[in-house]
């Protein structure tokens, strides 16, 4: 199949996923609901966890910055990675997983600076990010741990769950028998082609990734810069619920559980986490109090925020860096 046709199907394919999941969680939504939430928020609470978010897209251009290899092409400023990673993000909004390979190649053709080794720096940043990800849900599950055991306890009836699998244990078993059959067959296919091989290289190149941090000439900036972000993270779920009046007085570690949510609910391959991103945000906040409208209206402002500061500052930074001339190799004679 044509690459371009491959990725074009790929996409319209995650789109459609996502609208199918925002129609599925807003049908019910009157938009006069939606209005009088939005009229009756505090901006001033919702504009500064705005301007927050955008100190954070800094924050991780420096990060990004510190990564980066000097020995070839032009010294990468803090930003001029900003502005690459905002170009990434914005093509993000559009296609998947796309970004992290846009904001390197701005930046290789701004700077010189080989594509591969771009690409290297992104997957340490991604490491690192699902590090911080796992601390994160550790740290809510440690403020919060008595919800945390009524979600799992609600998700995962073990009592249910046996009684339904005895219930209709011959589909169990044929399920059981066929996920067995596609796993021995999977794994006959891609033996050959070293699959374990590469899934275990691509674990040690992580741990190796991690490790390499040491050797940075800014370590400890490195990791300053890794906390600051999810701390801005939290800090923009905060200021929003402050905004909003019917989640103006959940708790710190309540916030942090929504955010835990909402980051999941990014990781998941659609255009922008629409749809999951309000799927998961409204979940949780509907299991702590929150009517299901107000949750479902608080996920999409909060969503519909960040996507408008994105597509701001992020054609701002495509015109800023196309506008940079491509970087030369200086003529050594």
């Amino acid at each position: 199949m044509n690459p371009t046709l491959k990725q074009a199907i790929q996409v319209v394919v995650s789109l459609g996923i996502a609208a199918w999941i925002f129609w599925l969680l807003y049908r019910n939504i009157e938009f006069d609901s939606l209005r009088a939430q939005i009229l009756s928020s505090n901006w001033s609470w919702i504009l500064l966890s705005m301007a927050i978010a955008w100190g954070g897209y800094w924050v991780r251009g420096w990060r990004w910055s510190l990564l980066i290899n000097q020995q070839e092409g032009e010294r990468v400023t803090p930003n001029r990675a900003y502005h690459a990673t905002m170009v990434g993000y914005l093509v993000n909004m559009l296609i998947p997983r796309a970004g992290e390979v846009a904001r390197c190649g701005v930046l290789s053709r701004t700077n010189g600076i080989s594509l591969g080794h771009l690409l290297g720096t992104v997957l340490l940043e991604r490491s690192i990010d699902l590090l911080f990800l796992i601390v994160t849900i550790f740290l809510a599950f440690l403020i919060e741990n008595q919800l945390f055991i009524s979600l799992t306890n609600e998700l995962i009836d073990a009592g249910s769950l046996g009684r339904k699998i005895l219930e209709n244990l011959p589909l169990f078993l044929g399920a059981v028998a066929v996920l067995v059959l596609v796993l021995y067959f999977v794994f006959k296919k891609f033996r050959n082609n070293g699959l374990l091989n590469k899934l275990q290289g691509f674990f040690r190149q992580m741990l190796s990734g991690i490790r390499s941090v040491r050797t940075l000439d800014n370590p400890a900036g490195f990791w300053a810069s890794s906390v600051l972000i999810w701390a801005i993270y939290f800090l923009t779920m905060y200021t929003v619920s402050l905004g909003i009046q019917s989640t103006a007085n959940l708790t710190s570690g309540e916030v942090l559980l929504v955010m835990v949510m909402g980051s999941i609910g990014m990781v998941a391959p659609v255009q922008g986490g629409i749809g999951t991103f309000h799927a998961l945000v409204a979940y949780i906040l509907i299991r702590l109090g929150i009517s299901e409208t107000d949750g479902k209206i608080f996920a999409a402002i909060i969503h519909g925020t960040q996507v408008i500061l994105v597509m701001l500052v992020g054609l701002v930074s495509w015109v800023w860096m196309v506008r940079i001339p491509a970087w030369k190799k200086p003529d050594m004679g």
